[in-house]
């Protein structure tokens, strides 16, 4: 566990999470404007909804016991956040491994925890061998400027299981070995 301006992160287990983790959690996100493709060229279009997009807590301990990586942050002790990353490899060379959920709750937004548990992702998929994340994330503008702040770009080679799941997200990757103004593992 690390403590960093109040938020206590660490990795997510079976004693610390249970079915009744995510009650308090706020996952809403207004949606006024969405990324998507046209002509080849990325383009904002106002697309506005409701999105309630955090999975059941059932859904995260099921990860849990299939073996994948997941990381929470508390504050107060309620839950503030919490990533979930699968642990197998995919890519011409294997080179991905996937960030299958980031999610804050929308309260404690803007406060670095997203940024905690990307950097603690991103550590435990550079112990797994893998050279970058790959997410495929929602389209929203707030949720793709999240992810270019952390310095995630379009991927390289696109993960087809996942695009075809959900056409309308963004394919995006993290090169690992890092350096640049986004590496925060």
């Amino acid at each position: 566990m690390m403590k960093e301006n109040g938020v206590i992160c660490g990795r997510l287990s079976e004693e610390n999470f249970t079915l009744a983790s995510l009650d308090g959690f706020i996952s809403r996100q207004e949606v006024s404007a969405c990324w998507r493709k046209r002509d080849g060229q990325w383009v904002l279009l106002p697309i506005a909804y409701t999105d309630d997009c955090a999975p059941a807590a059932s859904a995260v301990l099921e990860a849990l016991r299939a073996g994948s990586s997941a990381f929470g942050a508390w504050t107060d002790g309620q839950l503030a956040g919490f990533a979930i990353l699968d642990r197998e490899r995919f890519g011409s060379r294997a080179q991905y491994v996937g960030l299958a959920e980031l999610h804050v709750s929308q309260p404690l937004r803007g406060q670095g925890i997203g940024r905690a548990l990307f950097r603690l992702a991103c550590r435990e998929a550079r112990a797994l061998g893998a050279e970058r994340l790959y997410i495929s994330a929602h389209s929203a503008r707030e949720t793709i400027a999240a992810y270019r702040a952390f310095g995630c770009v379009e991927a390289e080679e696109i993960n087809w299981t996942l695009a075809k799941r959900e056409p309308c997200d963004v394919q995006l990757e993290y090169v690992l070995e890092g350096g640049g103004a986004g590496d925060i593992g």
